[in-house]
């Protein structure tokens, strides 16, 4: 009796394992066919804004990117059923992951080329950090709240995004020990274009920044910068963004 009924707990305990085992595995796959229609639901989008655009699609590269960066290891655990709805998504301390037609529009507006040098201004969770990291050499990104910080840090380890270069700080004055950048993006709105920001910009590199007041009308700005160091920019549509924190 003690043998069928050791015999019946081993065979329990294994069918267990492979339940487990085989839930995992119909997950990740449909992660994955999450992941590819939300990229046909941004190709949707964008076609629908391409007169604010002023383009038609969207580099495939950023696409391809959109595809493979699992944005359910980047929101917690509650949201991760939302995961990879086209809208953003809180992540605690008062700040959103933002939606993802919108990563994608600020990634492609950098033109990113595989030899770059990004900064990134408001980590949150490290989403697009990690949009940032399979397509440029290397990415910077500052975030002021102390936990998003440390989490975005975990996010993107586990996520395979290590190397990107995260740090605890005030995002107004860029990082300035390893300026100057190809690309600044930011993920918060400011009232102004903060100087140091433009200053940490190489010529010829792009800058996109959501602008204008929190709860009122914002755009995100595209700022170039030439040879020359001119700077010009270009309201690209309207948007909502949390506000940038610290001293300004």
């Amino acid at each position: 009796m003690k043998k069928v009924i050791h015999l019946m707990f081993w065979l329990i305990f294994i069918g267990l394992i492979l339940f487990l085992f085989s839930s995992h595995v119909i997950a990740e796959p449909d992660f994955q066919r999450q992941r590819l229609a939300l990229v046909e639901l941004i190709k949707d989008e964008v076609t629908t804004t391409r007169d604010f655009l002023q383009q038609e699609a969207l580099d495939e590269r950023v696409l391809d990117a959109l595809s493979k960066v699992p944005r359910h290891e980047f929101v917690p655990d509650s949201q991760r059923p939302y995961a990879y709805e086209n809208r953003p998504l809180p992540i605690g301390h008062g700040q959103t992951i933002s939606q993802p037609y919108i990563v994608a529009v600020m990634t492609d507006l950098l033109k990113p080329k595989k030899t770059d040098r990004v900064l990134e201004i408001g980590t949150g969770s490290g989403y697009q950090a990690a949009i940032l990291a399979e397509l440029v050499d290397s990415v910077y990104s500052i975030e002021i709240i102390e936990k998003l910080a440390e989490q975005a840090a975990s996010n993107l380890k586990r996520s395979g995004y290590g190397a990107v270069h995260t740090r605890i700080g005030d995002g107004y004055y860029g990082w300035e020990s390893v300026a100057p950048f190809d690309g600044i993006v930011v993920t918060a709105v400011a009232s102004h274009i903060p100087p140091p920001l433009i200053k940490q910009l190489k010529p010829g590199g792009r800058m996109i920044i959501p602008v204008g007041a929190p709860f009122m009308t914002q755009y995100l700005v595209l700022v170039t910068k030439d040879a020359d160091d001119k700077v010009t920019t270009r309201q690209i549509l309207p948007v909502s963004f949390v506000p940038l924190t610290g001293k300004h």
